[in-house]
């Protein structure tokens, strides 16, 4: 197996969204000739059936009112003859371009469904830069040989072989109509003429709309399939992405230890830690005179909730168990931030009670409360 086989096998992680992004970019989307050429087509039938009924005998006039007063027309000498040139050519070209322009719009609609039936539209400076590659003929020769381009071909000469037989078919038909006409004129040939180029384009139009539906899904999934990645690259674009693992995890660590560093400092400081018992535990710290409203110092759950009381027993801080307040300090109280004001009163009432225990007042804890300095 050669080196290219073996990349291609262990590309067998689907994309992602980041390299379908950068692929984008640089104008690599899946894209079919088949919806062009099906729009072509789509785009000569409405032309011949719906725009020459209505464009044709105006073009017809204007041409002929050309040819009627050709000799008619005077060409002065110097700047006389240029202005007489261009009048002439102006109202020419106004002429054709008015009874054209239906013709010009019908092309320039189905140009538009065309691209917007291959789904992503990208503008990409990278497709027409240029590079030595797309003039070497090495490169050249491998790509004129290459399996797509091979498939393309086999694709284009099977069309070319249907359309033929459909348009021989359709023109047999056609000329044995007219050979049974009776009493047939020069003037009922545009008739026959438009009616068999309606039908080829209308049976061309409805085979390459099946042959676009069944290619751009096919196109679609061999991109998405060459878009594949091995696992070495998923990795590489985490890493470029998220970082490298092993330092992500180096960060987490600093920021963990960090944080331990803080709480040992800030929970011996603490005035109260409200514990739920085992799960939650937050700690307060209120001075009078220097702070508005409690300040939560510190909060964690299980491990974290453990090593908070661990501190506040050492450092003596009493710990009082208050399921319902500490579960819903946990969830709303912010680090070295005041605590919410709907939270006041009942934490007012714990730090009032702790505060009376320092100064040798006893009398019951507030409601739902307990004292818990040993647990």
């Amino acid at each position: 197996m050669s080196e290219s086989d073996e990349d291609k096998a262990s590309k067998t992680e689907e994309p992602t969204e980041r390299k379908l992004r950068q692929a984008r970019e640089k104008g690599d989307v899946a894209s079919s000739r088949e919806a062009g050429n099906m729009m072509s087509v789509m785009a000569l039938f409405t032309i011949v059936a719906f725009v020459l009924p209505v464009a044709g005998a105006p073009l017809i006039g204007v041409l002929r009112g050309i040819f009627e007063t050709a000799g008619q027309v005077t060409i002065g000498e110097g700047g006389q003859g240029i202005r007489d040139i261009g009048g002439v050519t102006w109202a020419l070209s106004r002429g054709i371009g008015v009874t054209m322009a239906p013709v010009l719009a019908v092309l320039i609609v189905c140009a538009l469904v065309g691209v917007l039936l291959q789904g992503d539209i990208v503008v990409a400076g990278a497709r027409i830069k240029p590079k030595l590659s797309k003039i070497s003929p090495l490169a050249g020769i491998k790509r004129l040989f290459s399996a797509n381009n091979l498939v393309e071909f086999v694709k284009s000469v099977v069309k070319v072989l249907v359309v033929g037989a459909i348009a021989l078919t359709i023109t047999y038909q056609a000329i044995s109509e007219i050979a049974q006409v009776q009493g047939l004129v020069p003037e009922m040939m545009p008739g026959f003429a438009r009616r068999a180029a309606m039908q080829i384009l209308l049976i061309v139009a409805v085979i390459l709309a099946f042959i676009t539906v069944a290619d751009i899904i096919w196109k679609r999934f061999d991109w998405r399939r060459k878009q594949r990645m091995s696992f070495r690259d998923v990795k590489d674009e985490m890493k470029e992405t998220e970082g490298d693992p092993h330092i992500k995890g180096k960060r987490q660590q600093i920021q963990r230890e960090k944080s331990r560093q803080r709480m040992a400092q800030a929970v011996p400081r603490a005035t109260v830690v409200l514990t739920n018992p085992t799960h939650y535990a937050v700690a307060l710290r209120y001075e009078g005179g220097a702070d508005d409203a409690p300040i939560c110092v510190a909060k964690g759950a299980d491990l974290m909730a453990a090593q908070i009381r661990r501190l506040a027993r050492e450092a003596d801080v009493p710990i009082i168990e208050n399921k319902p307040l500490a579960r819903a300090l946990y969830d709303v109280a912010e680090i070295d931030r005041e605590i919410p004001v709907e939270h006041w009163e009942a934490v007012a009432a714990i730090i009032g009670y702790v505060l009376d225990l320092g100064r040798n007042i006893r009398r019951a804890p507030p409601k739902g409360s307990s004292l818990r300095y040993g647990d």
